[in-house]
């Protein structure tokens, strides 16, 4: 960190420090770290603990002190009390049909069994949605990371900010908009 700055990375479940090299939730302080949100202490409170901010940052820090940023806590699901990583899930969709790019997304949206069901919008080059859900059930990622065969949804295009990243809040809409319809994979 920059002189002046502390970091660690807590579990996001217990808030127990992380050991180097484990992933857990990123936590900065520091003179240079904001004081909260102007009129808002509710949300002040949700991301400032006793001085330490909460980035939502997915990190770890190695032995040597240098910090991996891996993920942001609103690319994980929680089901049936683990932790899920979205991007983890879109890799191993992505490798498991030979594609690249943004032509699919993987979301979360509430579910009354699990509190939470992994949701997989695919872009037309995807070819047929039950396809990819064949092609991700013979890979080796956990069997609770594997969204069911009727929760992969055709759409157009998968939302983009101008930067060329996934547009979180849109997806995450457009996601529990597909899975309130009937399931088409």
């Amino acid at each position: 960190p920059c002189p002046g700055i502390a970091m660690k990375v807590l579990d996001p479940e217990t808030g127990e420090e992380k050991k180097p090299g484990e992933s857990g939730l990123l936590y900065l302080k520091g003179p240079n770290v904001m004081l909260g949100y102007l009129g808002r202490p509710d949300l002040t409170a949700e991301v400032l603990k006793d001085g330490w901010y909460c980035t939502g940052d997915i990190a770890f820090i190695d032995e040597d002190g240098f910090l991996g940023l891996t993920d942001r806590l609103s690319r994980f699901s929680k089901i049936g009390g683990e932790m899920v990583p979205h991007i983890a899930v879109e890799e191993a969709l992505l490798g498991a049909a030979g594609l690249s790019g943004s032509v699919l997304a993987v979301s979360g949206v509430e579910d009354e069994r699990k509190g939470e069901k992994l949701v997989v919008l695919c872009t037309p080059e995807c070819g047929d949605p039950r396809w990819l859900w064949e092609a991700l059930d013979k890979t080796e990622i956990p069997n609770l990371w594997k969204p069911a065969a009727s929760e992969y949804y055709r759409v157009d295009a998968i939302p983009l900010l101008g930067t060329g990243k996934v547009d979180l809040d849109a997806l995450k809409k457009l996601a529990v908009k597909c899975a309130k319809e009937e399931p088409r994979g």
